[in-house]
C-alpha cells in the first residue's frame, strides 16, 4: 500500500520479468487504459505490454489472453476483469492502480491472482500521490495488508461487514459474534429480526422439492477451478427463486467464466425446474425405470382433462398415474440429458399456464356471480 511511484513501478516490473515471470497492471478505467499502458511502456521500455478489458470484442480479448498465457508479452494492462478466476501461474506480481477505489472483497480477489505457485509473489496497492484517503479506504487497504495468510477470505468478509456496517439494529457491540454462528446464518437471523421489528409477517420457508434426475449436473474443474469460487457458484444456483433468477445467473456465468458446459447448464435448468415445481405444489421429481415421475402430495390434484391437454404436444410420452396421490410419468427412454430437462420444463410450464388460466376463469366467474 504505497503512493504511486514511477521508480517503484519500474523496479517491480523489472524484478518480475528478470526472473522469467509476468505482471498484471490493473487500471480499472476502460476509457484511459490505453493511455495508462502507453505511460507504462515509456516507464519500462524494456518489456512488452498487452491490454485487456471487458469491452473488447470477445475474439480479440480471447486472443490477448492466450498470447499472454503463452508468454508472448510480459505485462498485461487490464481492468478488474482478471478477478474472475483467471489462473496463470507465471504471473507473480500485480500492481493495482488507484487501489482506494476498489472494494475489500475485490482487492482480495485481485491479490489472489498471484502467488498461485511456490514462487514468492508481490502485490502493490497504489494510490495517487498527495491524495487524502477516506477513512473507509484506509481501513480497506489496511485489512488487505493485515490478512495475508491462506484461508483469510472469511476474515476478510467479516472485516468488510465491520467496515461497511450491518445496520443500526445490530449496534457496534454486536460485531464479532458472527463467527460463532456463521456469516450466512447471521444474515438470515438479521433479516428475520428486521422483519419482526417492522411488524411484517414472517416469511414462510419455501416448500422443499426433492429432485433426483438421471442427468449429469455439476460444475467441472475445467469451468471453475478455484474451490472458493465453485462454492459460490453452487450457492448462487441453490438460491434461485424465480425463472428470472435462473436466466440472470446464466448470463452472469457466461460473462464471468465463458459459455456454459452441459453439466452447468443442466444444473441451472434443474434450479428452474425446482422453481416451477414449487409453484405447482410438486412434492418430488425422480428418475425411475426409463421414466421421470412428477409426484404431488395428498390434497394437490389437477383435473385429468387438464393433464391430457398438457400431454398432447409431447407425443404419448406423458401419462397420468393412478393412486391416492397424483403422479405424472414422463417416458425418457433414449432421451439425452438436455431433452429430459427441456421436456420437464415444458410440462411444468404448460401446467403453470393452465393453472393460471383456470384461476382467471374462476376469478371472472366469481366477479360475475358477485
Amino acid at each position: 500500500m504505497l503512493e504511486q511511484n514511477e521508480t517503484l513501478i519500474r523496479e517491480a516490473v523489472l524484478r518480475e520479468v528478470d526472473r522469467g515471470g509476468q505482471v498484471y497492471f490493473v487500471h480499472n478505467r476502460v476509457q484511459t487504459i490505453d493511455e495508462a499502458a502507453a505511460i507504462l511502456g515509456r516507464l519500462v521500455p524494456e518489456v512488452s505490454i498487452g491490454v485487456a478489458h471487458g469491452q473488447m470484442p470477445e475474439d480479440r480479448l480471447e486472443r490477448v489472453m492466450l498470447e499472454f498465457l503463452a508468454g508472448e508479452f510480459d505485462v498485461l494492462a487490464c481492468t478488474a476483469i482478471i478477478e474472475s478466476g483467471i489462473d496463470i501461474p507465471n504471473v507473480n506480481t500485480i500492481v493495482i492502480n488507484d487501489a482506494q477505489n476498489f472494494g475489500l472483497a475485490q482487492l482480495y480477489q485481485l491479490r489472489g491472482r498471484v502467488g498461485r505457485t511456490n514462487r514468492v509473489a508481490y502485490a502493490y496497492l497504489l494510490f495517487r500521490r498527495d491524495l487524502v484517503l477516506t477513512e473507509l479506504a484506509e481501513k480497506r487497504l489496511a485489512a488487505i495488508r493485515e490478512f495475508t495468510s491462506l484461508g483469510s477470505g472469511y476474515k476478510i468478509a467479516l472485516r468488510d461487514l465491520e467496515i461497511r456496517g450491518a445496520g443500526n439494529i445490530l449496534g457496534a457491540e454486536q460485531h464479532g459474534h458472527i463467527a460463532a454462528i456463521g456469516f450466512e446464518m447471521y444474515c438470515r437471523l438479521l433479516e428475520e429480526e428486521i422483519r419482526e421489528l417492522k411488524g411484517e409477517a414472517k416469511r414462510p420457508e419455501p416448500a422443499q422439492v426433492l429432485i433426483d434426475l438421471p442427468v449429469d449436473a455439476f460444475v467441472p474443474d475445467s469451468y471453475v477451478s478455484d474451490s472458493r469460487q465453485k462454492i459460490d457458484v453452487y450457492k448462487k444456483i441453490n438460491g434461485v427463486d424465480t425463472m428470472e433468477d435462473a436466466a440472470d445467473l446464466t448470463r452472469e456465468f457466461v460473462d464471468r467464466f465463458g459459455p456454459l458446459p452441459a453439466p452447468v447448464s443442466s444444473l441451472i435448468t434443474i434450479a428452474a425446474i425446482r422453481v416451477l415445481a414449487r409453484e405447482l405444489g410438486v412434492m418430488a421429481i425422480a428418475g425411475e425405470r426409463n421414466s421421470v415421475i412428477v409426484r404431488f402430495p395428498e390434497g394437490v390434484r389437477y383435473a385429468s382433462q387438464d393433464i391430457i391437454r398438457i400431454a398432447r404436444p409431447f407425443k404419448g410420452r406423458i401419462m397420468l398415474g393412478a393412486g391416492r396421490t397424483q403422479t405424472i410419468r414422463i417416458k425418457t427412454q433414449g432421451m439425452p440429458d438436455r431433452e429430459i430437462l427441456d421436456t420437464l420444463v415444458g410440462v411444468l410450464t404448460e401446467m403453470r399456464q393452465r393453472a393460471a388460466a383456470v384461476d382467471r376463469v374462476t376469478s371472472t366467474q366469481e366477479a360475475i356471480d358477485g
